[in-house]
């Protein structure tokens, strides 16, 4: 926040204190928040009729939804206010006297550039530059009333005119698609109006008069209308030349060459509800009923329009955003389409610059998908889609990632309910355009805090807040009794480098702010007979006690968390969530390398490295934290040496986009398809990266399907599907992949397989951990977690050792945590998850596990199979055939993994050369895990599998030196 905005947010009103406008104002769906949740879609709607003017008209970019053709651009305009101002008029910026800079945009009203001759409104927006930090635009157009009355009757009416650019087209549009989307009353009515507005001839732009149609608040004297209209005196103008496609930019140059052009700016009053209505934009406000009061004169210069400073300074207006809403609150524009205009101008303006996008689906596509959701919903109730057909099941996948699309991204960021006036946004600095920032703003260039550190953890699910079953059943008995391990359980797919590499990752993501040890406290009463030591030292006590989540709603939204981390994949856990920390952690001279003396990572004065994220460190973390680090210090030497001139920064913040990128590929095609070891997972998850196979019957599934996905979700636009962008409460849950870690470690040489060590968790992590890696080295660290395995995802195989350990000054079972914060943070219990998921109910705990062990404990421990907490579920159920987790964690993942590539526009419309330099983008092609582990540690080399990823278990060397 600027501190222009903070002091604005101080002096204005809360956002729910807008006595003044409510007096008047009616909302859409009885609410400002429903009618919020109508406007976005609207507003999502006109970013398609700009796109749909685009393509029909061959333009090579996206223009303005309305008023595209801009005649006349000035920024000399005066305004002064007259000083016989009536006394109930003179509030803010309007006071007897005041004169004001405006900027001053003259147009025709269409979408597209047609010549001046053809029918059409024109348009006049005013921008009055009342100082560096207030500003207000006035939208007028040359007839008084609007065609529609309400902002849906203003956009279905753009959608149907959409590219109608000939006679046959608009006369479809009008008397056809416009009766049937809004009826024939109320076509026939926009139709008059229409042609009433538009069928007279406009000789000159100065001649004319706009009016407002929606009212503003005009201080205490309450709502207005108000007009600009010729001053007295102004000059006729002459017949429009015949052939002349720009005769108005012609006429009012010529005017302007010989003498200054003059408008009165006036104002109506309201009256009452009948005869000055406020939410009707298509009511007249007739001068018989209340008259019009001159305030105001608006005068632009003498001045030659036809000069290279005055076209550039016609360019520059017609690309500023003008909107209403640019005022203070004095000034509130009131009404139904003036509050659709927030939604609506935002988003036409950030899709015309290139900040925000909009990706239509083809209409094969939603039949396709209709169908085929309601075939697979028939047939998952016989066959589940992991044993169907590999092309089959790839299309199942995709018909559930929709209807998961459709119905389980839920934005939890609070909105304000009532729109309130905001300043004119500063120009966007260009290096964030080129760059991630340190704490994950400006992604979206048009929502600068979405997905950033402290924004919102979002839903897949909605939230279920049940204080009275926080303890039901005791969490404590949960963990005893279900996720202790006894017997080491392991995953013999996979090697343990893939249970770093999953904290890695959750590192990079997610992290819940906590309050800190001896702060509020979460309370836990333990089973009779049972006592727990809170703190290193302290006395035995019959509660178990830790740090509460950090609430980011307060008393109103208990179950309301801010991400500690930035939501998008974008490296933090290397490089630090914020600018402090990102900047120590480079070569003390500022250089763009990252401080790796003797290419170790530099240990605080707790042992633990200073790094991007430090929490939880163990050797698996140094391992990864170490190899990208001098990844990045690779990227780096390689940038300078192709690119001489590029300055340390710059190489920086390139190596930092290349390394996120890869990081990002690495996961998608190489980690997950080794966790979960099927064909059809590796195609899509490779397909979702890179394109489909060149398999005709998967591009004609997908092209059917989802036509976007036959890319490359890089090579496609942002997308966030009508949710902002944010990881989720629900995703957390399902990464809690604590039964990866092992309990002991066999740490050996490379060379001959020699034991160097056998060492428990707790000698593997915390201060212990560099100490190890210095001593062993890289490169046999990765070999002993290499030919390892980690635990299965599975009950009763939670570590030992995270089962009383120290963190942040607390001891803690992990495993009891893990329960307590998944119901403390709402996230539904095991059966209401998965239904929500679209997984059928389970009627009983048989359903769920066949292992008459486990059914024992389940039915010990709840009363019903309603009661299953998130985690035993998922850990219970029975995955599909060498799947490493549950089919209903899957669900999330399906949806999640995709969307955390096609929100990011470094991962998508910014995947490009000019950003990551040629070299960055064939760095990210032609590496993965095993190269980059091979570029650090080439003594590898014959140890890593063939056939399959990094992540799969690697062949013990033999006591000659060779692999096995």
């Amino acid at each position: 926040m600027t501190k222009h905005e903070e002091r604005r947010a101080d002096k204005a009103p809360a956002v729910h204190e807008v006595p003044a406008a409510e007096r008047y104002e009616r909302y859409v769906g009885g609410s400002p928040e429903v009618e919020r949740k109508i406007f976005d879609r609207l507003a999502r709607d006109l970013m398609l009729v700009q796109w749909k003017i685009k393509e029909r008209s061959g333009a090579a970019g996206i223009d303005r939804a309305f008023h595209a053709k801009g005649i006349v651009g000035v920024d000399n305009a005066r305004l002064a206010f007259r000083r016989d101002l009536p006394e109930d008029l003179r509030t803010g910026f309007a006071q007897p006297g005041a004169e004001y800079p405006a900027v001053v945009r003259l147009s025709n009203a269409s979408g597209v550039h047609q010549p001046d001759a053809a029918p059409d409104l024109r348009g006049a927006a005013l921008r009055i530059e009342v100082g560096p930090e207030e500003t207000h635009d006035l939208l007028m157009t040359n007839y008084p009333v609007s065609h529609a009355k309400n902002a849906r009757e203003f956009v279905v009416f753009a959608q149907v005119m959409a590219g109608a650019d000939s006679t046959l087209r608009k006369g479809v549009a009008l008397y056809a698609k416009l009766p049937w989307r809004l009826g024939w009353s109320t076509a026939a009515r926009m139709r008059r109006n229409v042609t009433a507005a538009t069928g007279r001839p406009v000789r000159s732009l100065a001649l004319e008069t706009y009016w407002s149609r929606g009212s503003i608040l005009w201080g205490p004297a309450g709502p207005v209308r108000y007009r600009l209209r010729p001053a007295a005196g102004t000059p006729a103008a002459p017949h429009p030349p015949q052939g002349d496609p720009d005769y108005l930019g012609h006429e009012f140059a010529a005017r302007l060459a010989r003498a200054e052009v003059v408008f009165d700016l006036c104002v109506q009053r309201y009256t009452n509800a009948r005869l000055t209505p406020v939410e009707n934009g298509a009511a007249e406000w007739r001068e018989a009923d209340t008259p019009v009061i001159p305030v105001a004169t608006l005068t632009i210069p003498r001045q030659d329009l036809d000069t290279a400073q005055a076209r550039a300074t016609a360019l520059r207006i017609d690309q500023l955003a003008f909107d209403p809403w640019h005022t203070t609150d004095e000034f509130r524009p009131l009404g139904n389409l003036n509050r659709a205009r927030r939604a609506a101008y935002e988003a036409s303006s950030a899709h015309r610059r290139g900040h925000r996008f909009v990706v239509p689906t083809p209409k094969r596509n939603l039949i396709a998908g209709a169908l085929l959701e309601k075939g697979f919903d028939a047939l998952n109730r016989r066959v589940p889609w992991d044993r169907l057909p590999t092309y089959l099941g790839l299309l199942n996948i995709e018909a559930i990632r929709q209807v998961l699309r459709r119905d389980n991204l839920i934005d939890t960021e609070p909105h304000e309910p009532v729109p309130r006036p905001h300043p004119v946004a500063p120009p966007i600095d260009e290096h964030l355009r080129g760059r991630r920032t340190y704490d994950g703003t400006y992604n979206d260039l048009s929502a600068p805090r979405m997905g950033a550190l402290g924004a919102a953890f979002g839903r897949n699910l909605p939230p279920v807040h049940r204080p009275d079953l926080f303890d039901t059943p005791n969490p404590v008995t949960v963990s005893r009794e279900l996720l202790h391990r006894d017997t080491f359980l392991p995953a013999r797919s996979l090697n343990i480098l893939a249970a770093a590499w999953i904290q890695f990752q959750v590192h990079d993501w997610v992290e819940h702010k906590r309050h800190p040890a001896g702060g509020q406290s979460v309370e836990v009463p333990l089973p009779p007979g049972m006592t727990w030591v809170n703190t290193p030292g302290g006395a035995p006590e019959g509660t178990m006690r830790f740090g509460a989540d950090v609430s980011a709603g307060g008393a109103e939204s208990p179950i309301l968390f801010a991400n500690s981390a930035s939501h998008w994949w974008d490296g933090s856990e290397v490089y630090g969530g914020d600018e402090t920390v990102a900047k120590s952690l480079r070569e003390p001279d500022g250089g763009a390398a990252l401080h790796l003396p003797e290419g170790h990572l530099v240990p605080g004065p707790d042992g633990i490295p200073i790094t991007g994220f430090r929490n939880n460190w163990w050797l698996g973390l140094s391992v990864m934290h170490t190899l990208f680090a001098r990844e990045h210090n690779t990227v780096c030497a390689a940038l300078r040496s192709q690119y001489p001139r590029m300055d340390e920064d710059t190489v920086y913040h390139t190596a930092r986009l290349v390394i996120s990128a890869l990081i990002a590929k690495i996961h998608t095609v190489e980690w997950t398809p080794a966790i979960l070891a099927t064909e059809l997972i590796d195609i899509g998850l490779t397909a979702n990266w890179s394109g489909p196979p060149q398999n005709w019957l998967a591009r004609l599934g997908l092209w059917l399907v989802d036509a976007h996905a036959l890319t490359g979700i890089p090579e496609t636009l942002p997308d966030h599907h009508g949710v902002p962008y944010s990881l989720t409460e629900d995703f957390v849950t399902v990464y809690r992949m604590h039964p990866l870690i092992p309990d002991d470690y066999r740490i050996a040489d490379h060379r001959s397989d020699r034991t160097l060590d056998t060492l428990g968790f707790h000698d593997v992590q915390g201060a212990a951990t560099e100490p190890l890696m210095r001593r062993v080295g890289l490169a046999n660290s990765l070999y002993s977690l290499g030919i390892a395995h980690p635990g299965a995802i599975t009950l009763r195989n939670f570590p030992r050792a995270l089962q009383a350990f120290e963190r942040s000054g607390e001891i803690i079972d992990l495993s009891v945590v893990d329960l307590v914060r998944t119901r403390r943070r709402g996230v539904p219990r095991y059966n209401d998850f998965r239904t929500g998921l679209h997984k059928p109910r389970l009627r009983s705990f048989e359903e769920l596990t066949s292992d008459p062990d486990t059914l024992t404990r389940l039915k010990s421990v709840y009363r019903t199979v309603d009661d299953i907490d998130t985690v035993v579920g998922l850990y219970a159920e029975n995955p599909p055939e060498h799947f490493g987790f549950s089919d209903t964690a899957f669900r999330i993942f399906i949806l999640m993994a995709s969307r955390r590539l096609q929100s990011d526009r470094f991962l998508t419309v910014d995947f490009r050369p000019e950003i990551y330099t040629p070299l960055g983008l064939d760095w990210i092609e032609r590496n993965g895990m095993k190269s980059v582990i091979l570029r650090h540690c080439p003594e590898l080399a014959s140890l890593l599998p063939r056939t399959t990823s990094a992540f799969a278990p690697w062949r013990a060397s033999t006591p000659d030196g060779h692999g096995a």
